[in-house]
């Protein structure tokens, strides 16, 4: 009984992660598409070690930074709010400011909306053009909100990063990311290496360029609040691949949209 049993709960565990990934995408009428640094936080997520990389050999030294960061290991939920600012969020400029209670109450009702679909009404953030601006000015207030590491470190999707990851599988999934693109939904992906972490981070997918070659994902990546980053999809090749950052010496990566579907 329970020999027949394993089998049928790994059916079901597979269906639904396939339904996870058929959902229709949401949309969000008369948003602009998501926009680099508009939309994005003047802040980074501070990287707990300092990292010397060998352009060379792309070989990676770490030590601790020092002074310890004040600010890290928020990736996840860096890459998930940035999206609930842009989808459930209106910035209203030409209204007056208001008192940094109030701005912490509008955050914390942006935190604990949905972050896989929009949400009706928007929250209105008065007195800033755009999320750039806001966490200009209130970094403290956004920092001291949001939740701490164990939202990156227990994101419900983390589990598919042991399994193997065929050609085939990320094929469709650059496939996929350029569905929800093309949906204007722009998708949060875990880029990854696995069982060598030499990458662990979740990124904001927001734009794409097609060649006959490869396929170029412009990437909000939380660790960097200065420039555009790349994810790249080698077509010959069926692999991805990641742009040289200051933590990681570019290369071959895998990567999934997680924050989407029923097991992801």
């Amino acid at each position: 009984m329970r020999g027949r049993g394993l089998p049928r709960v790994l059916a079901l565990v597979l269906l639904a992660g396939l339904a996870g990934c058929a959902a229709r995408r949401p949309s969000v009428p008369g948003r602009a598409p998501f926009a680099f640094p508009q939309d994005a936080f003047a802040f980074a997520n501070i990287t707990v070690w300092e990292y010397d990389v060998d352009p060379a050999t792309g070989d990676v030294a770490w030590r601790p930074r020092q002074p310890p960061p004040d600010f890290s290991l928020r990736c996840g939920t860096m890459a998930r709010l940035a999206r609930q600012f842009w989808a459930n969020a209106r910035f209203d400029a030409d209204a007056p400011k208001v008192d940094e209670a109030t701005y912490e109450r509008l955050v914390t009702r942006l935190i604990d909306s949905d972050s896989r679909r929009p949400v009706a009404p928007p929250v209105v953030i008065p007195g800033y053009p755009n999320l750039h601006a806001f966490s200009a000015e209130h970094r403290e207030l956004l920092v001291r909100v949001m939740a701490g590491p164990w939202q990156s470190y227990l994101q419900r999707g983390n589990w598919r990063m042991i399994f193997p990851f065929t050609p085939a599988h990320q094929r469709d999934e650059a496939a996929r990311l350029l569905d929800a693109l093309a949906h204007g939904w722009p998708p949060v992906v875990h880029v990854l290496r696995y069982p060598r972490t030499t990458i662990n981070h979740l990124v904001l997918v927001y734009d794409a360029e097609e060649t006959p070659s490869e396929i170029r994902f412009h990437v909000y990546d939380p660790n960097d609040s200065q420039r555009t980053v790349m994810l790249t999809w080698d077509r010959a090749a069926s692999l991805f691949s990641y742009s040289v950052t200051p933590y990681f010496p570019g290369g071959p990566v895998r990567a999934y949209e997680v924050y989407d579907g029923l097991l992801y």
